[in-house]
């Protein structure tokens, strides 16, 4: 497909995604094809390619091909272990991570939109025990390099993830238990604003939100360096 400029996304487009919830059938689909790839598809991969140089000056590893399974999401679902035998999904994103496999405990920067709302951000899939261990392990032991992380997680963004129902430590600070105490973690902003996809603007947007958070994309990649230590050398 020809690389084009990203000039924002399309009410066509959104429409198309609250369709596929009431048609979602694969002869619909095919029918909308030429929609989804010109309203929804060939703006994903222009937004991909106008956010790489920033991207690639956080982390000059991050995979960068504006492809479905490299940055962007499928619209198909895998239906195999679901009770929700839905073929397509209403939503769409796109994704800046370290080329790798694994999707559970790999810090990644998201995007992603539906038909009524946008979300941005940065966190993990679903991390595991073990890398939350190892994330808690180095916030107490590289306290300014994580009060420096947890710094950038201000305005627009906010830590969402499920929490434990009893503190891990008691008497905790509160600002080092609302981080301490998650499962998994994301640092996000959700906005219902959805005018604001329609402009080229957006790009400007999570560049600077992109960049804003950084400092804790950083200190999780100082994490990832500890996977390869055993949990009981730490």
């Amino acid at each position: 497909m020809q690389q084009t400029s990203f000039t924002g996304f399309t009410q066509t487009g959104l429409n198309f995604l609250q369709q596929v919830v009431v048609e979602n059938s694969k002869e619909w689909f095919e029918s909308q094809r030429g929609v989804y790839n010109e309203h929804i598809l060939a703006q994903f991969r222009a937004l991909v390619d106008a956010l790489a140089p920033t991207m690639l000056n956080i982390d000059d590893r991050f995979e960068v091909r504006p492809a479905i399974g490299k940055t962007l999401s499928r619209m198909n679902r895998d239906t195999r272990f679901s009770n929700d035998k839905s073929i397509y999904r209403n939503r769409m994103w796109l994704t800046f991570k370290r080329p790798s496999k694994e999707w559970t405990d790999a810090p990644v920067y998201f995007f992603e939109i539906k038909p009524y709302e946008l979300a941005y951000g940065l966190g993990y899939y679903s991390a595991s025990k073990g890398t939350m261990d190892r994330f808690r392990h180095l916030m107490l032991r590289q306290p300014k390099e994580f009060a420096k992380a947890a710094a950038c997680c201000r305005s627009p963004f906010e830590l969402v993830g499920e929490s434990y129902k009893r503190p891990l430590v008691k008497d905790q600070d509160p600002a080092l238990a609302t981080w301490y105490n998650r499962k998994s973690f994301a640092v996000m902003t959700l906005d219902t604003q959805v005018e604001t996809l329609f402009t080229p603007d957006l790009v400007t947007r999570l560049e600077r939100g992109f960049s804003q958070l950084a400092p804790l994309y950083q200190f999780l990649m100082h994490v990832e360096t500890l996977k390869q230590v055993p949990l009981e050398d730490l």
